[in-house]
């Protein structure tokens, strides 16, 4: 119990900070056997939706509203995923994009946390629609980030104009940075999945570990550097590939 009332959880109009000690567990509406988190919604003032959703033995997903785009990262349990005909058996490690009104379900077969993200699909006039992914973070290559072996990039969904978010996992040794300070028309929705460090987030500095949160608005200045005797990772969503001016 934490009665002196203090958290390194942080709220700002540019960027957020959400840290274990202050979630607050939700139904989660259309599952069965499911509870969620929702770190980051549009009452924040993102354009997106992150959540982390806790999935009982036997316990079952729902489907997306119309339009709305998901994607779900398995930190820890296991389950089976149901993409139209097709069946995937996922394990920590394991992700999955569903497009778009893509029929789809996901049943746990332990308790399973799953990380997740969802987006209003934005359409454009010269490209279709995205088809599901399905894959594991082990088979997808570490690339070094401007060249730092040090910094390593994973990247988990095709880097293709029909695709209106990414998707990636960053991976540092300890005292690693990201090279430059960055400011960009992407926001982000981040979770940090292993070790800890020092982020930069507007003119604030804040150390971060496994199971923090953190929104980056448009244009918010972020830079990270890794701290400790082990690497720090982190999952990360951004928008991309498309028109600001013709957004819904």
């Amino acid at each position: 119990m934490n009665i002196f009332g203090q958290t390194r959880s942080h709220l700002c109009g540019e960027y957020a900070l959400i840290t274990p000690d202050t979630h607050v567990v939700s139904p989660l509406l259309g599952w069965e056997k499911a509870t969620a988190v929702f770190h980051i919604t549009p009452e924040i003032g993102a354009r997106f939706v992150q959540y982390t959703a806790t999935v009982e033995p036997g316990g079952k997903s729902g489907l997306t509203g119309e339009m709305v785009q998901r994607f779900i990262y398995v930190q820890s349990g296991s389950g089976t995923l149901q993409v139209g005909s097709d069946a995937h058996e996922l394990k920590p490690g394991s992700f999955a994009f569903l497009p778009a009104d893509t029929d789809h379900q996901f049943e746990s077969k332990d308790s399973s946390t799953l990380v997740v993200f969802e987006k209003a699909y934005q359409t454009h006039p010269d490209y279709g629609a995205p088809e599901p992914v399905v894959g594991h973070r082990d088979d997808v290559p570490g690339e070094p980030f401007m060249g730092d072996p040090d910094a390593r990039l994973q990247t988990l969904l095709p880097i293709e104009p029909e695709f209106d978010m990414a998707v990636n996992i960053f991976t540092y040794q300890s005292g690693a940075t990201l090279p430059q300070v960055e400011i960009h028309t992407m926001e982000h929705g981040l979770l940090m999945l292993e070790g800890q460090g020092v982020y930069r987030l507007s003119r604030d500095y804040h150390p971060v570990g496994a199971g923090d949160v953190i929104w980056m608005a448009s244009y918010c200045p972020q830079w990270f550097v890794a701290m400790g005797k082990t690497p720090a990772s982190y999952i990360y969503y951004k928008d991309i590939h498309r028109d600001r001016l013709s957004e819904k």
